[in-house]
């Protein structure tokens, strides 16, 4: 799409070129966007449908900066079960599917797919959107992920863990 993907603007591959940042505005709209789509994929389709692999590079941006899910190719149909629980009937395969660091650790325990774990990925992307950082971050380290590292920052203040690009725009207009 003409804007690119997400992935593009959060993480530019060279920070010194002044690449066009996302500011927050611009963030909320892309995650209420891709809430819209889930809701739609989740609650307004027969039968539901999981996407299971949201990552930003999934998320495709047109020229209004309106998101739009992308990458459907791990998607699947979720078929209901007699006790009003959705699942996906097959079984699945013992390979890992999805990103690593937008994935639940359950899948790779063997558990069901769900749109349950399109909205645990959702979380997932909703703080890398907010603290600019990749799930995965080679900062953080041992079994330290971006989950925890968000809450240990969040304890001495919200601004120790938001994306300083934001930062910089909040005081670019303000100044």
């Amino acid at each position: 799409m003409s804007n690119g993907n997400l992935d593009c603007l959060l993480h530019p591959p060279n920070e010194q070129n002044n690449q066009r940042r996302l500011n927050l505005i611009q963030r909320l709209n892309i995650a209420i966007d891709i809430a819209c789509g889930f809701d739609y994929l989740h609650n307004h389709c027969e039968p539901p449908i999981a996407q299971c692999d949201l990552k930003p590079s999934n998320i495709l941006l047109d020229d209004d900066m309106v998101a739009h899910v992308g990458d459907f190719r791990l998607a699947r149909f979720m078929l209901e079960e007699s006790n009003d629980q959705i699942f996906f009937s097959q079984t699945m395969s013992l390979a890992l599917k999805g990103s690593i660091g937008y994935i639940l650790p359950e899948y790779g325990a063997g558990g069901r797919i769900s749109t349950e774990w399109d909205v645990c990925s959702y979380k997932i992307l909703l703080l890398e959107m907010i603290i600019g950082k990749r799930p995965i971050d080679e900062t953080f380290c041992n079994s330290v992920d971006i989950h925890l590292v968000t809450e240990m920052a969040l304890s001495q203040g919200v601004m120790n863990i938001v994306d300083p690009s934001l930062l910089y725009e909040e005081i670019a207009e303000t100044g």
